[in-house]
């Protein structure tokens, strides 16, 4: 592939894929390369090539003769991922609690502070991303790169249900109290509250994504 090919190709993957995180393309929406072509100003190919890396990716499903539409939310693989974040960040949070320093500490603190200014401002793109951020202070202060390899790669196959459980603002101040209770456990230097507020938090998260897949069954499969 040449390298202008290769380029707008990854712009198009990114953008389609930002769409389909951050639920702008709704699981089970057809994706419509005729129009993405017209809207993106690129050839054909470039939107077929994202498409198949973003089919790779989990998703999109191709189908044949018929289009490329957005994967549904697989609940069994949901579960399962929540399950292995809430076992190993569980650990995380715990081992933060031991061996955090006083710079970690505050660094995870001003991470919290600007999380609830997001939440009293209902910026819900920054409070998204500070909620990320949050998560990785304790991987990165901790240094341990393989552990963040891990979550990251769990995270983006989660990416679409947290902020469709995070929805509102009432659940945003939810998270914010959660995480605020990780980073209490922590200042405390309480290894075994500091589990037990992250595992309540990915709990919790669960918990929002059962009644979620009551209410909107149609965005998710089995």
């Amino acid at each position: 592939m040449a390298k202008g090919a290769h380029s707008k190709a990854d712009a198009v993957y990114g953008e389609l894929k930002e769409a389909i995180l951050s639920g702008a393309l709704e699981p089970g929406s057809l994706i419509d390369k005729a129009s993405l072509c017209e809207k993106l100003g690129v050839s054909r190919f470039p939107v077929s090539a994202a498409v198949a890396r973003l089919a790779y990716d989990r998703l999109v499903d191709v189908a044949p003769q018929h289009g490329s539409f957005v994967a549904r939310i697989s609940l069994d693989d949901v579960r399962e991922r929540l399950f292995i974040r809430s076992a190993l960040e569980g650990e995380i949070a715990a081992e933060a609690a031991r061996r955090m320093t006083r710079a970690d500490k505050d660094a995870l603190m001003a991470n919290a502070k600007e999380q609830a200014k997001a939440v009293a401002d209902e910026d819900r793109a920054t409070f998204y991303a500070l909620d990320v951020a949050f998560h990785r202070i304790l991987t990165a202060r901790l240094r341990m790169a393989r552990a963040s390899d891990v979550l990251e790669s769990l995270r983006v196959h989660l990416e679409r249900m947290r902020r469709l459980t995070m929805s509102t603002s009432g659940q945003l101040r939810a998270s914010l109290n959660e995480h605020s209770a990780i980073a209490a456990a922590i200042e405390a230097k309480d290894p075994a509250a500091a589990r037990d507020a992250m595992k309540h938090h990915l709990s919790t998260t669960g918990a929002r994504l059962e009644t979620l897949a009551k209410q909107q069954p149609d965005l998710f499969s089995p």
